[in-house]
Order: structure tokens, then sequence, then C-alpha cells
């Protein structure tokens, strides 16, 4: 979207994500920064499984440097739920390779939070 929620702060808009953006209205959410995490953070990535696992507990998510930020990730993605129900969001657009919003390939955390919860996603 042109945000500056990136890890590592750098903004990389996607312009089919900003198109379709266009014909709606939304709100733009970051699940890391509403879990406490700052923006630059270090790289996060899932360790022994998935967004899943991370839910059921059997799964982290860790810095590069071995910092566990797996309760930001969750607090982020239960955040990122309770506005999409109080808002009556149909469709959430979440961005793809994120260890939060990724769909395809590991799912991330708040994709899976979502996707349990019934709510239709995109990723881009």
């Amino acid at each position: 979207m042109g945000l500056c929620t990136r890890y590592d702060a750098h903004i990389v808009p996607d312009k089919q994500c900003i198109e379709h953006l266009q014909k709606s209205a939304w709100i733009p959410v970051c699940p890391e920064q509403l879990g406490g995490l700052p923006t630059p953070r270090e790289k996060a990535k899932l360790i022994d499984g998935d967004g899943y696992g991370v839910l059921a507990n059997s799964a982290r998510v860790m810095t590069d440097s071995g910092k566990d930020v797996t309760q930001n990730f969750i607090k982020g993605a239960e955040q990122v739920l309770k506005l999409a129900r109080a808002r009556s969001i149909s469709t959430i657009i979440l961005k793809s390779r994120s260890p939060s919003c990724g769909i395809s390939g590991k799912i991330g955390v708040t994709a899976a939070l979502l996707k349990m919860n019934g709510f239709k996603l995109i990723e881009f």
C-alpha cells in the first residue's frame, strides 16, 4: 500500500494492490505493529511450523538474532481480528511472504487466525 510497515522500514508499494484498493473503502493495519513491535524491526520467521502451529503453541516466531516474538505476533493477530469483527469487514488483503500475513507457502499467524474465523483473504 506504500505505508511504512515493512520490517526494514522500506516502502515497497504494490501497484496491483493499490489499484485494487482504489475500488473500495479500506483500513490499513500492521499486525506486527499492533502487537507492539517497532518499525524498523528485526526480520522474523516462523519456526517449527506455520501460523496455525503458533496459535496452537507448537511453533514459534523468532527474529534472526534469536529473540522470541511469538507473543507479539499473536497479540497483533488478535487485534486485527477484533478490528475486522468490529467493522464487519468481509474481505481482508494481506501481504505475501510475511510471517504475519502470508497465505501461500507457510501461512502467517494473522492469516491463520482470520481464516479460522471465516474471513475471505486475498494476498498481494
